[in-house]
């Protein structure tokens, strides 16, 4: 009989009152056994001595549901037959996704030729389950005792592995959806709520402009009052377009202090309700010295209307260009987006690198409001041949864990330029660096130092093997306060992998 198995040893002393599975209290006769692995379909084939083998040094285990099989970072050191049951293999840090399912007639555990030392993940048995397990230390003699399982297992091994890397792929797909939702979905937040709440103050607005207008053409001004009117309105107008753009946004501690000047202008000159007035005013960067000109060439009942009919009128240009603006920035992320997964294209494509950097970043802004972000994208570089969905992933790969490194404060540097026939990418962060004792292990599939649930380890892992795939490679320099990521790829990729 195979050598108890060192689970059994240590774990019940970490997991407390955990139920592991355990030997039967009768053992099952040979004869079930062998009935049993005959389900097996990786053992097709073997002889009636060859079965009697296994049963012979084989060791079962059983155990109901929710008996625990193995824990997450125990020693692994048998080859297993699952003869009934299931059993659901979780992480965790990993949430609640089952990362493997193992039902009865597999042959798994540690097979000879494998390097797999550890548990990946809990498993827990569905159901009652039933196994039989085969020790590392009977691997020799089980090789010569029943040569064909040296295939068998080649074989089972490779199978493993391509499910897990697509298991890896699929888990890497979706922890990258599910980012790229939220931060698309916390960027058309922002513009949304602004272009809904412009709108709905805008029909009250226009109402409220209509009646001033109305107002305003009940006074039966002369025509030459009418005349001075409409040309200080022109007249303010284009200056204040001027003073706009030549200036940008003005700043807020300028506006409430000309928001002051002018409530005391509106104050002394009669201006019913000068607290609704002011602001509009002060946004447009009017000067008190417009507002004598108008004084000047109207009567003092016809004055507080006409500056009222004049903030309204800017009043409702503002909220209509809000609203413009707003869904001018939603069309933009739409197409950002559009851009960035490379929608309705052929699998290789053409790939501007400052245009795909340039859409990664887009879908990140929410996390840059406190970040320096610094391009130097070189204007001669060509566009590189590549699959674009890819490598976006890898700029999202980097730029996320510099942004993580740097908790979303600090200088974000992304620069690219052409070395002979490579395109160059370096993207560089202010945080604190990486430790030089996992240095060498940040590129391995779900290593990963952030807390459990924030990251499955696997976002540089699929960055190297998706540069790999376009004949690319990475590498990282880094000392404290600076992490560089040089990225090289060839201008020219192949048609297929």
């Amino acid at each position: 009989m195979a050598a108890p198995s060192s689970y059994e040893a240590i774990l019940p002393q970490q997991l407390g009152p955990q139920v592991f599975i355990a030997p039967p209290t009768q053992p099952t006769p040979q004869s079930e056994i062998i009935a049993a692995l005959r389900t097996i379909p990786a053992l097709d084939g073997l002889t009636e001595e060859e079965y009697h083998w296994f049963a012979v040094h084989g060791s079962e285990r059983v155990g109901e549901d929710g008996a625990m099989v193995f824990a997450e970072g125990s020693l692994c050191d048998s080859m297993v037959f699952i003869l009934k049951g299931e059993v659901h293999v979780r992480r965790h840090n990993a949430g609640p996704m089952a990362l493997w399912v193992g039902r009865a007639g597999q042959m798994t555990g540690k097979l000879p030729f494998s390097r797999m030392k550890y548990y990946g993940g809990d498993g827990y048995l569905v159901g009652s389950g039933w196994s039989l397990e085969i020790h590392e230390d009977h691997f020799p003699a089980m090789l010569a005792a029943i040569p064909s399982m040296a295939q068998r297992c080649v074989s089972t091994l490779l199978d493993r592995v391509r499910e897990v890397t697509r298991m890896e792929q699929q888990a890497e797909k979706l922890a990258a959806l599910g980012k790229l939702a939220a931060n698309l979905a916390h960027e058309l937040n922002n513009p949304a709520s602004a272009a809904q709440r412009s709108a709905s103050s805008l029909f009250s607005e226009l109402r409220h402009y209509g009646d001033q207008k109305y107002r305003l053409g009940n006074l039966c001004l002369s025509d030459t009052h009418t005349a001075q009117y409409r040309s200080w309105v022109a007249r303010t107008r284009s200056t204040l377009t001027e003073q706009e753009t030549g200036n940008g946004a003005a700043d807020a501690l300028a506006v409430s202090d000309s928001e002051m000047s002018l409530l005391n202008w509106l104050e002394q000159h009669n201006i019913p309700n000068p607290w609704a007035i002011a602001p509009a005013l002060a946004e447009t960067g009017i000067a008190t010295t417009q507002l004598d000109e108008l004084a000047g060439t109207l009567t003092s009942e016809s004055l507080p209307v006409a500056i009222a009919t004049f903030a309204s009128s800017l009043r409702v240009e503002r909220m209509a260009e809000t609203v413009v603006n707003s869904t001018v920035r939603i069309f933009d992320l739409i197409r950002a987006i559009k851009d960035y997964s490379y929608m309705d294209q052929a699998p290789i494509q053409e790939i501007e690198l400052a245009q795909s950097i340039g859409n990664t970043l887009a879908m990140f802004k929410s996390r840059l409001q406190h970040v320096t972000v610094v391009t130097d994208f070189d204007p001669v570089l060509p566009p590189i041949s590549g699959y674009g969905r890819e490598l976006n992933q890898v700029w999202t790969a980097l730029i996320e864990n510099a942004l993580d490194a740097m908790k979303d404060k600090g200088t974000l540097r992304i620069c690219t330029r052409l070395q002979g026939q490579m395109a160059f990418i370096e993207v560089w962060d202010t945080g604190p660096g990486i430790d030089p004792e996992i240095k060498d292990r940040i590129f391995e599939p779900f290593f990963t130092t952030k807390a459990p649930g924030r990251g499955l380890g696997l976002g540089l892992d699929a960055a190297q093997r998706i540069l790999q795939r376009h004949s690319g490679y990475i590498q990282v320099e880094s000392k404290p306060g600076t992490t560089c990521f040089q990225v090289r790829l060839p201008l020219e990729q192949a048609q297929a992998y």
